[in-house]
């Protein structure tokens, strides 16, 4: 199975089916879940999960997971913030991409570490995501470097065309990107063959390491880009702002797309699980359910498609 657009998939319009059930039974509760602003709020908020999905979903159809998104994500909106108080108003407008360089260049060292010292992806984004938490804290004095996004990030986060919010828009241009790449060009076919078997690849002349690391650069460069994002939206940058972000974008992810294995996955499907979680967590929150709740359902998602996909491939095997 090729990560590309397949609308015909069952399980995708399974989960679609599912956000629709959501928002009527949040009709139900409040009408306010029916009306046009508040589906595009729902959009709006799902963009800067979707756009951390969009690269995660590449790590992860290497069979491999990044636990540094936390992090990543604090240092984009952190760095693109302190464009301005670096080089002055008239480069404001860099913030952006200084974030997708800051966020690339700690990706770019996940990616080393997996893909040439060979240590499990699991251990070493995560001491890398505390080494970055380390860095952070000690440079900035546990306080962002500069207290209010730039115009630039609020453009990007809460303005609109047409109505549709600029987020949004971001996300479906980061996601085409995916597509495109996953689907029409060698870097995709040969992701999906490491994520098959990367001892199977790598005697047929793929430089596997090199697909490794590229990945991880690619999805520190959407995860970072949505800190940014993120800070636009809250109308600055803050600590641990990331935080929130790594359980729903793998569970987004697995949920009903791509195995946590490798192998196999499909955008729409990611697309699918990141509204499928902010709609979810909106209810939630709206219904005043314990903080708590939303991370356990996360878990037990994460848990559950562990589950199936390791029961399929002993099936198989």
């Amino acid at each position: 199975m090729t990560p590309v657009l397949r609308a015909a998939d069952r399980p995708v319009l399974i989960a679609f089916g599912f956000v629709v059930l959501l928002i009527i039974l949040g009709g139900l509760y409040n009408p306010q879940f029916l009306s046009a602003f508040y589906l595009l709020q729902q959009l709006q908020v799902a963009s800067f999960l979707g756009i951390i999905a969009s690269g995660l979903m590449v790590v992860i159809l290497l069979g491999h997971i990044d636990l540094s998104i936390p992090w990543v994500v604090t240092i984009g909106g952190m760095t693109a913030t302190a464009a301005t108080g670096w080089w002055g108003e008239p480069f404001a407008w860099l913030g952006p991409l200084v974030a997708i360089a800051s966020g690339s260049v700690i990706r770019l060292a996940n990616g080393l570490g997996v893909a040439l010292l060979r240590i499990p992806s699991m251990v070493f984004t995560l001491g890398m995501n505390a080494v970055v938490q380390g860095i952070v804290v000690m440079y900035t004095g546990a306080n962002a470097p500069v207290d209010r996004a730039t115009p630039i990030l609020k453009w990007l986060a809460v303005h609109e065309t047409f109505h549709v919010p600029h987020a949004a828009i971001v996300w479906a241009i980061f996601g085409l990107l995916v597509v495109l790449m996953l689907g029409r060009t060698p870097f995709g076919r040969y992701v999906c063959a490491i994520g098959n078997s990367e001892r199977v690849t790598y005697p047929s002349g793929v430089n596997t390491r090199s697909i490794l690391i590229a990945a991880f650069i690619a999805s520190g460069a959407c995860s970072a880009f949505s800190g940014a994002v993120l800070a636009g939206y809250a109308g600055k940058a803050y600590q641990a702002m990331g935080d929130p972000y790594l359980l729903p974008a793998i569970a987004a992810v697995v949920l009903r797309g791509t195995s946590i294995l490798g192998e196999s996955g499909s955008y729409p499907g990611t697309i699918a699980g990141v509204i499928l979680i902010t709609v979810l967590d909106s209810i939630l929150s709206v219904a005043q359910i314990p903080e708590a709740a939303p991370q356990i359902i996360y878990g037990a998602i994460i848990i559950g498609m562990m589950l199936v996909y390791g029961r399929a491939r002993r099936t198989e095997g």
